[in-house]
């Protein structure tokens, strides 16, 4: 009896995954190279791990139009994963990473004769500052936005959903708050502000996240699929759990992994809106470097309900979480305890 395992290739795909050495990028170049696909990194620097791992490894700069071509030769699917990252900072250092850099990723697939373009994006890009329950891929961009990275993955994603053509077949993916061992980013500054952590409005919010075992999959069974079926190209898709939490229990079971108490303190998000408000103002004002406690942004952010339908996903690339929250809390408490 023949096994239906669905993230099997047929053949060795060569893929090249941009961002390679971080989070994401770094989980799914190990599921590719498990099933015996050969990858190629691209990213700023040069990682050990990687190398380890038999992956060719080039290093060069999104906003590098030359580089990221030569990163796209020989290739015939390429999950584009880099991007800036933040709540906080001018839009003139997200713009060159996350649109330029998305613009020269499409170019090299067009010109190189890359067949299959797997694009990370954020639900962020459909924030408007309200609770968003239940919502799916249907919600418009906001009219305004309060932080450039949303704003600049929005302008990538339009860019990626206008490519898709007969030469290039293009997925857009739209993980939601990614967690789990190796976190470079949402866990260690959880675990950094312990003791400073304050919750911001009633603690009822409701958000889905997504473990990184489960994010890395539905890229690579997003690029599966779409060799599959062509006309899910063009498409966007939620990806998560589909098991909303209260926010600030999870931040609490984040906390309780690493050895910490949850958080006791709170404030009204009128309040941290204001806060935040004012910090911006004062660090644009004085040229302060680094990021504020607080900004607009993250006060709605940790204030509202997000979560979202990923029935979208679950039809066309057959996309299910194998790794439950409960089952993840404990591989990074695992994580935590090892790392230290």
């Amino acid at each position: 009896m023949k096994h239906d395992d669905s993230t099997k290739a047929e053949a060795p795909a060569r893929v090249l995954v941009t961002g390679g050495g971080g989070f994401l990028g770094g989980a799914i170049v190990r599921q590719l190279v498990d099933r015996g696909d050969a990858v190629r990194s691209f990213s700023r620097n040069f990682y050990p791990e990687l190398a380890r791992m038999g992956v060719e490894q080039l290093q060069g700069d999104m906003a590098d139009k030359t580089a990221v071509e030569q990163a796209c030769k020989g290739i015939e699917l390429v999950f584009h994963v880099a991007a800036k990252p933040g709540v906080w900072g001018d839009y003139a250092d997200y713009y060159p990473t996350n649109v330029l850099g998305t613009q020269h990723v499409i170019d090299a697939c067009k010109k190189q004769g890359v067949l299959r373009l797997v694009y990370t994006s954020s639900p962020s890009v459909v924030f408007d500052g309200t609770d968003m329950e239940g919502v799916d891929e249907s919600a418009p961009y906001p009219e305004n936005f309060h932080a450039p990275y949303p704003k600049t993955k929005a302008m990538a994603e339009q860019l990626v959903i206008k490519a898709a053509d007969k030469d290039l077949m293009t997925i857009t993916l739209r993980p939601h708050l990614i967690w789990g061992p190796k976190d470079n980013h949402l866990v260690p500054r959880i675990i950094e502000r312990a003791r400073r952590l304050v919750r911001v409005g009633t603690g009822k919010n409701r958000v889905d996240t997504i473990y990184i075992d489960n994010a890395a999959h539905a890229h690579v069974l997003a690029a599966d699929r779409l060799k599959e079926n062509p006309e899910l190209s063009g498409k966007v898709y939620f990806i998560s759990q589909d098991d909303p939490v209260p926010l600030w229990d999870l931040v609490d079971d984040i906390l309780k992994a690493a050895g910490h108490p949850p958080v006791k303190r709170a404030i009204p998000r009128k309040m941290a809106w204001l806060v935040g408000a004012l910090l911006e103002f004062v660090y644009t004002m004085f040229r302060i470097r680094g990021e504020p406690q607080m900004t607009r942004f993250l006060a709605d952010e940790l204030a509202t309900a997000h979560w979202f339908d990923i029935r979208a996903a679950r039809k066309d690339l057959g996309y299910a979480p194998t790794v439950s929250i409960k089952e993840g809390l404990r591989r990074l408490e695992q994580w935590l305890q090892n790392s230290h």
